[in-house]
């Protein structure tokens, strides 16, 4: 069992078509052992965060919350890389203040949960993925994922991943990762308050399940009203400034300079 639970729970998950608008973008979803485990399986796109994807999420984490075989709540990724961040295909097309809403309320129904979050992160983590992790209750990581506020470098601002990601990392920390926009580790994560705990990529899934065995012991009562305590002042903070850090968030990503970078970086991609 050791090191292959979330292997496992993996091999039995079923695609559900109701979490896919488009057959290359999809959540899936299994239960296996009290852990409801959702993966992100856009690897075309690095799962990124398409609106697509971001609804596929709430499906599942309305489905989880529901689900009387779940008590912990496992968010994982197929592929190398977590999640690279907002689509920018889909960002450079339209106005973005919608989706940085979308975001925002993401943030919110994991910090709400009932259940306890875990985030598996077997590879980088980009941008706007951040927010997941933040949001998240306990962040389990494998030494080779890194991180990045990318934002910057296209003429944007982490704006609707703000309100979680900031006051999870030291203001030092912060403003270091969010004004630079450089790579850091996961070991560097973990030191700003980012991430629970760093293992060996082969024993990551040992970590997760660790982690998720000793959450899944708590009275699903004792759960809900331990993370509202904890997550009080987190979702406050949403609450007081989610629609201004999205209107922000929709300015820059419609301004010129932004939609210049991000041509550019699109252009370099293809």
């Amino acid at each position: 069992e050791s090191g292959t639970g979330c292997r496992r729970r993996t091999s039995v998950i079923r695609q559900d078509a109701r979490m896919s608008e488009q057959p290359q973008v999809q959540v899936t979803y299994a239960v296996s052992d009290g852990v409801a485990t959702i993966t992100l399986d856009s690897p075309h796109n690095r799962n990124a965060l398409s609106r697509a994807l971001v609804g596929g999420l709430f499906e599942a984490l309305e489905r989880a919350a529901e689900d009387d075989a779940a008590r912990v709540v496992v968010v994982a990724a197929t592929g190398s890389v977590f999640c690279s961040g907002a689509d920018l295909s889909e960002a450079a097309s339209g106005s973005m203040e919608q989706g940085a809403l979308e975001i925002v309320r993401l943030q919110r129904v994991i910090l709400l949960h009932p259940k306890p979050v875990v985030c598996r992160l077997q590879g980088p983590v980009r941008a706007g993925g951040t927010g997941i992790v933040a949001a998240a209750d306990v962040v389990v990581a494998a030494e080779g994922a890194t991180f990045a506020l990318t934002e910057v470098k296209l003429g944007l601002a982490p704006a609707a991943i703000s309100l979680t990601v900031f006051p999870r990392m030291t203001s030092r920390a912060a403003a270091l990762r969010a004004l630079g926009g450089e790579v850091f580790t996961a070991a560097q994560a973990q030191a700003d308050g980012l991430v629970t705990e760093v293992v060996p990529a082969e024993e990551l899934d040992e970590a997760v399940d660790r982690v998720t065995a000793s959450l899944a012991t708590g009275a699903l009562q004792g759960l809900r009203e331990t993370k509202k305590l904890l997550n009080a002042p987190l979702v406050e903070h949403l609450d007081a400034h989610g629609r201004d850090v999205a209107a922000l968030s929709a300015r820059l990503f419609g301004s010129e300079e932004a939609k210049e970078a991000m041509t550019a970086f699109l252009s370099r991609k293809r």
